[in-house]
């Protein structure tokens, strides 16, 4: 690992200015730490975020569920907010690796960034969220830009994440046995107007599903029905084809779960 300076700023203002030069923000570190130690990624400057107050809460407001950047995974799954407010949250929140990544992992930091294969994505997606920065707002149809790219500019900070409460909402995924990322993960959430339903893993980057929507929406089978895209991953675990079928479990699975 090359040497770095650390910063632990105690407001939004002070991380903003502290992010000078060849500098990065530091949340859980899940991704970031591990590619500083192999020097896939040197850093001058880390910008520490935990110790900032307030970015960790989570409250319901409105018709909103508002979860701080900086809660862990393991306090998402575990809040009893969470569970009364979005329980399909809270499950796919415990599927996230393994407990010390859940322990230390935190939501801004998966959000930010955007690994095509997290599982928070799919939520903010299908939940019609929207992602709060220290320069504005951001919805979530318009925030994920592809594999690990966001509407984030340089030195924005994600301060919190409003999902949209719907009347049920379910996570399936089939999880990497080693990594516990998802192959395939398709998150189904059903509102009063209608059904969105988000797929993470299976492509480049988060997408929505629109033949599922419809699907879903008008009751119609599910049976035999597969992510098309021309975007679908290939790589050693599992081809485009593959990852296409799995999407359709997977939905199959979520919408078994709504009921």
């Amino acid at each position: 690992m090359h040497p770095f300076e650390l910063v632990r700023p105690a407001s939004i203002a002070a991380a903003t200015d502290a992010f000078q030069g060849d500098a990065a923000f530091l949340a859980g570190g899940h991704t970031l730490i591990p590619a500083m130690k192999s020097r896939l990624r040197a850093v001058e400057r880390l910008v520490d975020l935990t110790a900032i107050p307030g970015l960790s809460g989570i409250a319901v407001e409105g018709d909103r569920l508002w979860v701080g950047a900086t809660a862990r995974h393991a306090a998402v799954a575990s809040s009893a907010v969470v569970k009364e407010a979005i329980p399909g949250l809270a499950a796919l929140a415990q599927l996230i690796g393994d407990p010390q990544v859940r322990n230390r992992g935190t939501l801004g930091g998966s959000v930010a960034n955007n690994d095509p294969a997290a599982d928070y994505p799919a939520a903010l997606v299908a939940l019609d969220a929207v992602v709060e920065t220290s320069q504005g707002t951001h919805a979530a149809d318009d925030f994920f830009q592809g594999m690990f790219a966001t509407a984030l500019a340089d030195g924005e900070i994600v301060t919190r994440v409003g999902f949209r409460i719907p009347e049920a909402s379910a996570y399936a995924k089939h999880r990497h046995p080693a990594s516990r990322y998802a192959l395939a993960g398709v998150y189904v959430a059903r509102f009063a107007e209608g059904v969105r339903v988000a797929v993470t893993g299976a492509t480049t980057g988060v997408v929505r599903w629109p033949q599922a929507e419809a699907a879903v929406a008008g009751g119609a089978s599910l049976a035999g029905m597969a992510l098309e895209s021309d975007e679908l991953s290939s790589d050693i675990h599992a081809g485009p084809e593959y990852r296409g079928h799995l999407a359709g479990v997977m939905l199959r699975q979520a919408v078994e779960k709504l009921a």
